[in-house]
């Protein structure tokens, strides 16, 4: 693999980028903004491990020349190791989908986390010879990285550094633990039912994100006590339910302003802030930049 940055675009503003930020550790990146199907085959050796990130629409991987398919949705993450065989990725990109995949080496992740390898499962002397394969929701702190690694648009000779950067910052959110909740042992996440009550309010949040209900409205109208409602959201998402929508809400206003359809003032009433004061200062505190400066540094 060259230390280079390849990038190919298709038609209709679709693109496959992959970054080499270090030896044995790529991002790969696929954007298809077209109306079809496409594929995307690259072979991977059984060294190295998959993450893989759906940040919009959805995907399937195939496997055994497509006899076993692997569906990845919207805000979904797909972890995949086997170091009995190859793992190629065959992968088939819906229209108006994008995904992210980070490939490291087992040696290079076992690095990573020598000090931490006793809390994820599958470093363990037990399990070092096992296939992986896990599923998991992307959250919001994720989401925002993933993001900016899709739309990068900063000085191509910085690109290796930041994609690598932000590779590390992904990696610890993705195998960060809430000191409170070991969600994998958490009888709550065993009902079905709470988990899908949990994510109709994250819908709802979102998109009245401009006049969101109080949380005791919320736990009403998804048909939860409060209690449940919030150690629930707090394990699913990584997050309280108001740190979750300010977030997102950031997000969105991120966009906005990228898109530059909006004036500040515009993006903050949007994101439901009623004054332009109040929507600087949340911005601020998010970016460390004010909104202003966020869209002149866009160039």
């Amino acid at each position: 693999m060259n230390h280079e940055t390849t990038k190919r675009k298709n038609v209709a503003q679709s693109s496959f980028e992959e970054t080499k930020v270090d030896d044995g550790f790529l991002i790969l990146s696929y954007k298809n903004e077209s109306i079809e199907i496409q594929n995307v085959v690259k072979e991977i050796d059984s060294d190295y491990i998959q993450f893989h990130f759906c940040v919009k629409g959805s995907s399937q991987f195939l496997f055994n020349e497509g006899h076993y398919k692997l569906n990845i949705l919207e805000e979904n993450s797909l972890l995949l190791y086997n170091p009995q065989r190859d793992l190629p990725i065959n992968l088939e990109i819906n229209p108006h989908s994008w995904i992210v995949s980070v490939l490291i080496s087992i040696k290079k992740f076992h690095g990573l986390f020598s000090q931490e390898a006793h809390y994820i499962s599958f470093l363990s002397e037990d399990n070092k010879d096992k296939k992986y394969y896990k599923d998991g929701v992307i959250s919001p702190s994720m989401a925002i990285v993933l993001n900016q690694l899709i739309n990068y648009n900063l000085n191509h000779s910085i690109k290796s550094l930041y994609f690598k950067g932000k590779a590390y910052e992904l990696l610890s959110l993705y195998f960060n633990r809430s000191e409170d909740a070991d969600v994998e042992q958490c009888p709550f996440l065993v009902d079905e039912t709470n988990v899908i009550k949990i994510r109709k309010a994250k819908d709802i949040i979102v998109s009245r994100m401009a006049e969101p209900p109080t949380l005791q409205e919320l736990a009403d109208e998804i048909g939860l006590n409060l209690k449940k409602l919030k150690e629930g959201f707090k394990q699913i998402y990584g997050d309280s339910v108001f740190s979750f929508l300010f977030d997102y809400k950031m997000e969105v206003a991120r966009k906005l302003l990228e898109a530059g359809n909006d004036n500040v003032n515009e993006v903050g009433h949007k994101v439901g802030y009623s004054t332009a004061s109040h929507f600087i200062a949340a911005f601020k505190k998010k970016y460390g930049t004010t909104p202003k400066k966020y869209i002149m540094s866009l160039g």
